[in-house]
C-alpha cells in the first residue's frame, strides 16, 4: 500500500459500522480520523465534536472501513449513534454542512489494498536460498506458504518437511535457480535428482534487483578490509575481510577472529549492500565497532591493525552512500521480523538513525537483542501489518517471562552458532504463552529442537484469508477525494431511509464529470 495511500490523513471521513445502537441489523454512520497510527486509525463518529468518549481504532484496510456514499451505494442504513440521537432534529442539513469540502477515501480503494496482497511467489515455487546452516552456500528450497508477501521456504531434501527457512519475497537472501553457478557462489547440491510433481523453478525477473556494478575498474580485492554487520549477531558492527570476490558485484566476507578454518561461516553480500561500511565508518558515526574475538591492543584502532595483519583498508568510492529520504524518526514504533527467529515479527522501536541504517529495539527486551535494519528492508512494517495479512505479532515481553528464562539465554549470550539466524541469544517464547494474532485467524505451533539445541516453537500454521475477504475488506488511497458542493454533474444515490425519532433520512450524493490532476471529486448536497 506504500505507493497508493495517497493523502490520507486525519479528518478524512469514512463509512463505518455504528456501535452504539440498539437496532437488531447492522447499521452504519460517518466517522472521522482523529489519528494515524501505521494502517490503524482512531476514529471519531460524526456529531461526537470534542467528545472522545466513543472513539475507537480499527485498520483503514479493514472490511468494514468504506467512502463516504458506499452505504447510499450498496443500499445499507446510515444511523445515528444513539448517544447523540437527540442532538439535532435533521441530521441530514447536518451532515451537509458537515462534509461539504471534506475528503474520504477513493471508491477504489478496496480494489487497491485487494491488488496490493496479489503476491507473484506461489507454492511449490524453487529457489535457491542460504543454508542457514552453512552461511558460505546456498541450498534449494521450495515455497510452502506465502502470508504477506513472506515465505515459509521447506529445504527440498527436508523429508518431514520441518527444517524450513523464513524470509520476505524481496530477501536479498533468496534467488532464481542457477544463480549460485553463474556467480560463482558455493552451492549444496540437492540429493533429490529430479524435481518433484508440481514443483517448478520460479521465474527469474520475480527476485529483488541488484544494482548493476562495474568491476572492470578499481574494484574490491580479497584481503582487504571493512566494516559489516555480523549475520550470526545483528546487534554489531565488526571488523570484517573480503575473502572472496565473485561476479556481478557480490562479495564473501568473514568476520576477523570469528570464522571457521573451512570457511563455512562466511557470508554473501552484494558490494551496494546497506551492511557492509568503509573503515572508520563507526568511529565517524560514534558505533561501537566490536574488534576481532581475541584482540587485545584495546580500545581497537584501524590505523595499527591494518599495520599489523599487513592489509589494506576497501576504498571508501566502493560502498553504496545513497541515502533515500525514508522519513523514520527516533521513537517510531513498527512491527519489525526478528532475524535471529524470521519466522517471528514483533513490537519494535526504532531507537537510533545513521544515515539509512535504524537500530531496532524489540519491545519489552534488552537491548542485546537490538538489530541493526536498512531503512528499505522487506522486513519492517507498519503498525497493523500483521492485523491486515493475518500474520501472528509478537507482544512485547513482560518483564516475568524474561527472567524465566535469564539463566539459560545468560549461559548461551557468548556462544556463536552458524546458523543464519541472527542474534548470538536466542529469544525464547515466554514459558506458557501463546504467541497472540490480533487476525484471530486459527493457528497451530509444536515445540521443537532448534538447530542449535534450545526449544523453539514450530512455525504456525496460517490459514490464508479467502479471496473474497481480502477484495472486500483491503484498499488503498491513491489520494482522497474531496466533497464540494460546486459541480455540475450530479448522479443522485439515495441512501436507505431510516425512521429516527420520527424523522426520515434521505442523503444525495454527486459525482462531477470534471477532474482535477487524476482525481475524482464527489459531494452530498441537500434535497431540494
Amino acid at each position: 500500500m506504500g505507493t497508493c495511500w495517497g493523502d490520507i490523513s486525519e479528518n478524512v471521513r469514512v463509512e463505518v459500522p455504528n456501535t452504539d445502537c440498539s437496532l437488531p441489523t447492522k447499521v452504519f454512520w460517518i466517522a472521522g480520523i482523529v489519528k494515524l497510527a501505521g494502517y490503524n486509525a482512531l476514529l471519531r463518529y460524526e456529531g461526537f465534536e470534542n467528545d472522545s468518549g466513543l472513539d475507537f481504532w480499527c485498520n483503514i484496510c479493514g472490511s468494514d472501513i468504506h467512502p463516504v456514499g458506499w452505504c447510499a451505494a450498496s443500499g445499507k442504513p446510515l444511523v445515528p449513534p444513539r448517544t447523540i440521537q437527540h442532538k439535532y432534529t435533521n441530521w441530514k442539513a447536518f451532515l451537509v454542512k458537515r462534509l461539504t469540502g471534506a475528503k474520504t477515501l477513493p471508491p477504489d480503494f478496496s480494489q487497491k489494498v485487494s491488488e496490493s496482497m496479489q503476491y507473484p511467489f506461489k507454492p511449490c515455487m524453487r529457489v535457491e536460498v542460504v543454508d542457514k546452516r552453512h552461511l558460505c552456500r546456498t541450498r534449494v528450497a521450495v515455497v510452502e506458504s506465502v502470508i504477506g508477501g513472506r515465505l515459509r521456504l521447506v529445504y527440498e531434501e527436508s523429508e518431514d518437511r520441518t527444517d524450513d527457512f523464513w524470509c520476505h519475497m524481496h530477501s536479498p537472501l533468496i534467488h532464481h535457480i542457477g544463480w549460485s553457478r553463474s556467480i560463482g557462489h558455493r552451492f549444496k547440491r540437492s540429493d533429490i535428482t529430479k524435481k518433484q510433481d508440481g514443483h517448478f523453478d520460479t521465474p527469474p525477473h520475480l527476485f529483488a534487483k541488484v544494482k548493476e556494478v562495474d568491476q572492470s575498474g578499481e574494484w574490491f580485492k580479497e584481503g582487504m578490509k571493512l566494516e559489516a554487520i555480523d549475520p550470526l549477531n545483528l546487534s554489531t558492527i565488526c571488523v570484517a575481510t573480503i575473502r572472496k570476490v565473485l561476479a556481478d558485484g557480490f562479495l564473501m566476507i568473514g568476520i576477523d577472529g570469528s570464522e571457521a578454518a573451512d570457511g563455512s561461516d562466511w557470508f554473501c553480500y552484494h558490494a551496494t549492500s546497506p551492511s557492509i561500511f568503509p573503515v572508520g565508518f563507526c568511529e565517524i558515526n560514534m558505533i561501537e565497532l566490536t574488534p576481532p574475538r581475541g584482540y587485545t591492543k584495546l580500545p581497537f584502532k584501524w590505523f595499527d591493525y591494518l599495520r599489523e595483519t599487513g592489509s589494506i583498508a576497501a576504498p571508501v568510492k566502493l560502498f553504496n552512500k545513497d541515502v533515500p529520504n525514508h522519513g523514520f524518526r527516533v521513537g517510531m514504533k513498527l512491527e519489525a521480523v526478528d532475524l535471529m527467529e524470521p519466522r517471528l515479527i514483533c513490537v519494535a522501536t526504532v531507537t537510533r538513525i545513521i544515515h539509512r541504517l535504524l537500530r531496532i529495539h524489540f519491545d519489552g527486551w534488552e537491548e542485546e537483542y537490538d538489530q541493526w535494519v536498512d531503512c528499505e528492508s522487506p522486513d519492517l512494517y507498519p503498525v497493523g501489518w500483521c492485523q491486515l495479512t493475518g500474520y501472528q505479532l509478537q507482544p512485547p515481553a513482560s518483564q516475568s517471562s524474561r527472567e524465566s528464562q535469564s539463566g539459560s539465554s545468560k549461559q548461551k549470550k557468548k556462544a556463536k552458532s552458524q546458523q543464519y539466524k541472527g542474534h548470538k541469544k536466542k529469544r525464547k517464547m515466554p514459558i506458557g504463552k501463546k504467541p497472540v494474532s490480533l487476525s484471530s485467524l486459527p493457528m497451530t505451533g509444536g515445540v521443537r529442537r532448534s538447530f542449535s539445541g534450545g526449544e523453539e516453537l514450530t512455525p504456525p500454521l496460517y490459514r490464508a484469508l479467502p479471496a473474497q475477504t481480502a477484495l472486500e475488506a483491503f484498499p488503498p488511497p491513491r489520494t482522497s477525494r474531496e466533497f464540494s458542493p460546486s459541480l455540475k454533474t450530479v448522479t443522485t444515490l439515495q441512501l436507505k431511509e431510516e425512521l429516527i425519532d420520527g424523522e426520515d433520512y434521505n442523503f444525495l450524493q454527486g459525482a462531477s464529470d470534471q477532474e482535477s490532476n487524476g482525481s475524482a471529486n464527489f459531494y452530498i448536497k441537500q434535497e431540494p
